[in-house]
């Protein structure tokens, strides 16, 4: 597991986007950084990076493994900022989501203990993908390739694919533009070889 710490990511995420000539991009960042807790917040409630930072993290190493698919594949060299648009950005529908809670356990010693973790209470739920398009929409345009990628970044897994005509769409998206697996693959390698633990 190769990870950086929440500061670093921080700073990395910042980096990035200050290089990035998308008009309204820096006042997304000031936003996510000024009025939300997505530098605080962790990436899950329960399985990777829920610790505060952890959606940052997560955020940076997307980009970082859409990056290296890019250069992989010659062919997806022409989405240029793109790449950073859809990864940095693709779980912003997180932002004031994961909420801290008690919960018990049993200790090593069978004793009750509590203990803090995080619960899941989104205010507008209106879908994983959908909400986070909607969100980065108030602020910059994004093309239909970039809407696309973001909406469907959780492939097979976003519940929407999980019937007939939920499955044709994401295909459907699929084939009009490769960002849209790309982007899904980034995240899985992010989550399952960067931040998971075996």
């Amino acid at each position: 597991m190769d990870l950086i710490g929440s500061e670093t990511a921080r700073i990395n995420f910042l980096k990035v986007t200050d290089a990035l000539n998308r008009p309204g991009v820096k006042r997304l960042t000031n936003y996510l950084q000024n009025e939300t807790d997505f530098f605080k917040a962790p990436a899950s409630a329960s399985y990777h990076l829920n610790f505060p930072g952890g959606l940052a993290i997560h955020s940076f190493n997307v980009y970082r493994e859409l990056y290296n698919i890019v250069n992989l594949k010659n062919g997806l060299m022409k989405y240029g900022e793109s790449i950073a648009i859809v990864s940095l950005f693709h779980d912003v529908c997180k932002i004031g989501c994961y909420k801290t809670v008690d919960k018990w356990r049993k200790d090593e010693n069978g004793k009750w203990e509590s203990y803090q973790t995080y619960a899941w209470n989104d205010d507008f739920p209106f879908g994983h993908g959908e909400k986070s398009v909607h969100i980065i929409e108030k602020y910059i345009s994004l093309t239909d390739e970039e809407a696309l990628a973001i909406r469907w970044h959780m492939g097979a897994h976003d519940m929407a694919a999980k019937d007939w005509a939920g499955e044709k769409q994401l295909t459907a998206a699929r084939i009009k533009s490769p960002l849209v697996t790309a982007l899904h693959l980034a995240d899985m390698m992010a989550t399952w070889f960067d931040e998971t633990e075996y």
